[in-house]
């Protein structure tokens, strides 16, 4: 290691009162996203109140070194500077040659009776490093003391199988705090993901402050107040009533938030919804709807569709509106991508409205979705004059997309397998695995929320490169993300619900390989980052308790029936005589049995001897 670049700061982890608080022994390691390798060795290393910590070849300063200090002082530690790393230190250190394995994120920890190493390529790297550190400690450490903690030996090599790891959020449909957002952008980090997708503008509320245009915020970003009821149930706006129910962030609420995330090594993606899904901007500018579209739009209070609002495409004003809107969003968010929307856009008003029409004529366009196309290029090639790509959902490819787009594949795949045989990037996020929006349960028993299951289980199948792609056109998908729309989710402590815990399954599919995925051992560790969620103030769901179905045929016809389930410690009885319950004769299901086709077969759940849920039957028949 090279002299000149030893910026060593040692950092004496002391817990609040020495000598007081719990003691753990850590025997086994529940890290997610799965690592790529782990070894576990003989021995282990104690923290406690003798253990230091040593940034070496970094300063105490920078980005990474400042999280991680306030991060233990957070879990009831305290940093005091010292000077060099020695024995009994945890120590973090930048490599002086690259390790290409590790790649910008991945990262090596060992851990050796004498103390632990951390290192890396990138401060990124180091930061990766520490969070698995972090949930190498016990479940409770965010909200209990510790006066030792004993961790077993071991080495643990790691990095992402993708570079786009996301997590989108609608604060269109519901308004959330900057401290919601926070809140949200500190559970990426712990679970290694790092593109945050800000669904800014939709029909239900424009969120983010434009000074050109003032009504946008003025009008655009309230509507009346229907919170208190169901989505989809409250009444119409009243003549006079006040619109107050919305917000919206302002220029340093939105630095603020990408300075936050920027310091936990995650891009912030915001996206303006074009051409459609536009009634917030047509409230508050009609002169920017269709010429013969005498529609008087509103902010939405509720479920809108068909959303025929749309920008009228043959309008140079909506252009240089858009040209306006883009030269204040930039400047706030120093990434790559800016995500254009493009979904979704109904083309009726387009199909009746001289100006678009014309414009269709003067361009040569064929039809409405080239218009479309041609709209969202012409905004591309502006972005791309001060150095940015856009995504869009992937509509975009209907009447044709530049090179240079990146495609959100969410109507199934075949988004992302068209975008990959074209050479254009592609990102995962369909409806099918990613949705988080939709029911993780039993709809009896969760709130109010899309009707269409989606449980951990089928979460954590999701293989994010489609099927029947070559291995060059693989190299075009980027990864995936999961989604939450809010209709029905009115606030942050809700969305947790709904993220939680499907987000840690999603971070795995995206970040380990393939071949380490596994499900028992994914189910097992979830005991304990419900657990460690829990302490750290998230709002968990408990688990669906449908037991799944596997069958397979035998030779005479019969079919074999076999179970899994989705929380750990889940006891399944059943009956093909309908009644499943274990006080009326249930039989405990440990491996599969046979039966004839046209068996109907009930289960009941119990987790710690309570039964859960309700009696589920399913009718076996051959495939």
């Amino acid at each position: 290691m090279k002299k000149t670049y030893q910026i060593l700061l040692c950092a004496l982890i002391t817990f609040v009162v020495a000598g007081c608080g719990k003691t753990a022994k850590v025997d086994t390691l529940s890290i997610v996203p799965e690592p790529v390798y782990v070894n576990m060795k003989e021995g282990n290393f104690t923290i406690s109140n003798q253990t230091k910590i040593a940034f070496e070849n970094i300063g105490q300063n920078t980005t990474t070194a400042k999280y991680i200090t306030k991060t233990m002082r957070q879990m009831h530690m305290r940093t005091a500077i010292g000077n060099a790393a020695t024995d009994q230190c945890v120590s973090f250190l930048l490599n002086d040659s690259i390790n290409i394995e590790l790649g910008e994120e991945g990262y090596m920890i060992e851990v050796q009776p004498t103390g632990i190493r951390i290192t890396a390529n990138t401060e990124t790297g180091l930061f990766y490093g520490f969070q698995t550190l972090m949930q190498m400690l016990p479940d409770d450490i965010s909200s209990e003391r510790y006066k030792k903690i004993t961790l077993p030996c071991c080495t643990i090599l790691d990095y992402p199988r993708f570079e786009w790891r996301g997590s989108h959020l609608d604060v269109s449909r519901h308004f959330f705090t900057v401290k919601d957002i926070k809140k949200h952008l500190d559970l990426m980090a712990t679970y290694k993901l790092n593109k945050f997708h800000w669904h800014l503008t939709d029909d239900h509320g424009w969120r983010i402050e434009i000074e050109k245009y003032p009504l946008l915020n003025d009008v655009g970003s309230w509507r009346v107040d229907r919170a208190d009821v169901a989505w989809g149930e409250g009444e119409p706006a009243h003549e006079g009533e006040e619109n107050r129910y919305g917000g919206f962030y302002k220029k340093e609420e939105i630095k603020e938030i990408v300075e936050y995330a920027a310091q936990r090594h995650i891009d912030v993606i915001p996206e303006i919804e074009i051409p459609g899904h536009c009634s917030e901007i047509l409230a508050a500018y009609p002169h920017m709807a269709c010429a013969n579209d005498d529609t008087t739009y509103q902010v939405q209070i509720g479920p809108y569709w068909p959303p025929r609002a749309i920008l009228c495409g043959g309008n140079d004003s909506v252009m240089q509106f858009l040209y306006d809107v883009m030269d204040e969003i930039i400047p706030l968010f120093p990434y790559q991508y800016i995500h254009i929307g493009g979904d979704e856009a109904v083309k009726s008003n387009w199909e009746r409205c001289p100006r678009c029409q014309a414009r269709i004529k003067e361009l040569g366009l064929e039809n409405e979705d080239q218009l479309q196309s041609w709209m969202i290029m012409e905004v591309e090639k502006y972005l791309q004059l001060q150095g940015k790509q856009i995504i869009g959902w992937d509509e975009i490819l209907d009447g044709g997309v530049s090179s240079h787009a990146t495609v959100m594949s969410w109507q199934g795949m075949k988004g992302a397998v068209k975008a990959a045989q074209h050479g254009n990037h592609a990102i995962m996020t369909p409806t099918d695995y990613c949705y988080f929006d939709y029911y993780q349960g039993n709809p009896n028993f969760c709130p109010p929320a899309m009707n269409h299951p989606l449980p951990l289980y089928k979460v954590y199948q999701f293989e994010p490169i489609p099927a029947g792609l070559t291995t060059e056109q693989a190299r075009c998908i980027l990864g995936g993300q999961a989604n939450l729309w809010t209709e029905y989710v009115n606030d942050y402590h809700h969305a947790e619900y709904m993220l939680l815990p499907r987000l840690c399954a999603m971070a795995e599919c995206l970040w380990s390989p393939a071949d380490r995925k596994n499900w028992p051992l994914f189910r097992s560790k979830m005991v304990h980052h419900k657990a460690r969620l829990t302490h750290m103030g998230y709002n968990v769901f408990e688990g669906y308790f449908k037991p799944v179905l596997f069958t397979s045929q035998n030779n005479d016809g019969t079919l074999n029936v076999g179970f899994d389930w989705e929380v750990e410690g889940t006891e399944i009885y059943y009956s093909t005589q309908g009644t499943p319950e274990k006080e009326k004769g249930g039989i405990r299901y440990t491996e599969p049995f046979q039966v004839k086709p046209g068996t109907v077969v009930s289960t009941a759940s119990y987790l710690n001897g309570e039964l859960k849920e309700e009696v589920y039957t399913f009718t076996i028949e051959k495939k």
